[in-house]
């Protein structure tokens, strides 16, 4: 058995710092990484590039509205056509460092509000697919089981590939809980462990009313602002290994 291990990274700007990025380099097989929307700059992005493209870990575009004082958390209504052009400017922004680099950007996630936004509206799901698709067809569409944003990668022929979140917590419908509610980010090592363990093996997972939700997942995700993230990535890593599970890349 394996599955990839991927993580949120780039996500300072400026002289601000989030997240330990080196380090999660060394564990993870997939960066998201910021493209200067909600987070991230040309400088962060770069560096991150160089030294994922270093390690052999897949790049990622994690795309998202633009409100970096939101952190891109924050719904927005963006008109189709202009979240199609939002997304190409940054796919086409990290993927030029990732060529820089010796690598390539090999798929896209959103982020934040738009994640979330693309799981349950087909419009803008459907415009952040045809970025993809006038961008580079060949590129993989990360996202929620079941979400409006993976079927639409589906009908137009791209390749999308299902996700779960280690330290996030479901509803009773497969969809995750509001940051603002308790209990949302999980960040027990233990906890995260067991759960993930079961995914890979029953999937299945417990949602925070307690019910029984199938997931089936290609890749499980790790927050790089998730508290003590570094340390729960690699107890993950290294529980998994101890169950027979490996860690490789998607794509």
């Amino acid at each position: 058995m394996q599955i990839d291990l991927n993580c949120d990274l780039g996500e300072g700007f400026g002289i601000w710092t989030l997240g330990e990025d080196d380090g999660l380099l060394d564990v993870i097989t997939s960066a998201n990484v910021a493209c200067g929307f909600h987070a991230g700059d040309a400088n962060i992005m770069r560096r991150v590039c160089s030294r994922a493209a270093e390690r052999g870990v897949r790049i990622g575009a994690q795309v998202g509205y633009r409100d970096l004082a939101g952190f891109g958390r924050r719904a927005m209504d963006v008109p189709p056509g202009e979240l199609t052009n939002d997304v190409i400017y940054q796919v086409g922004a990290l993927d030029a460092f990732a060529r820089i680099a010796g690598s390539r950007v090999s798929y896209v996630k959103p982020h934040g509000a738009l994640y979330n936004t693309c799981a349950v509206d087909a419009g803008q799901a459907e415009a952040v697919v045809r970025a993809v698709l006038e961008l580079d067809p060949t590129l993989a569409v990360l996202g929620l089981p079941g979400s409006e944003l993976l079927r639409a990668a589906e009908a137009a022929g791209l390749r999308a590939v299902p996700e779960a979140f280690a330290d996030r917590s479901y509803d009773a419908s497969g969809h995750l809980i509001s940051r603002r509610q308790e209990g949302a980010v999980i960040s027990d090592s233990k906890s995260v462990l067991a759960r993930c363990r079961r995914l890979i093996t029953e999937g299945v997972l417990t949602a925070m009313d307690g019910s029984q939700i199938p997931v089936s997942a290609e890749s499980l995700c790790v927050h790089g602002d998730t508290p003590g993230a570094l340390r729960l990535a690699r107890r993950l890593r290294d529980g998994l290994s101890e169950a027979g599970v490996g860690l490789a890349p998607f794509c």
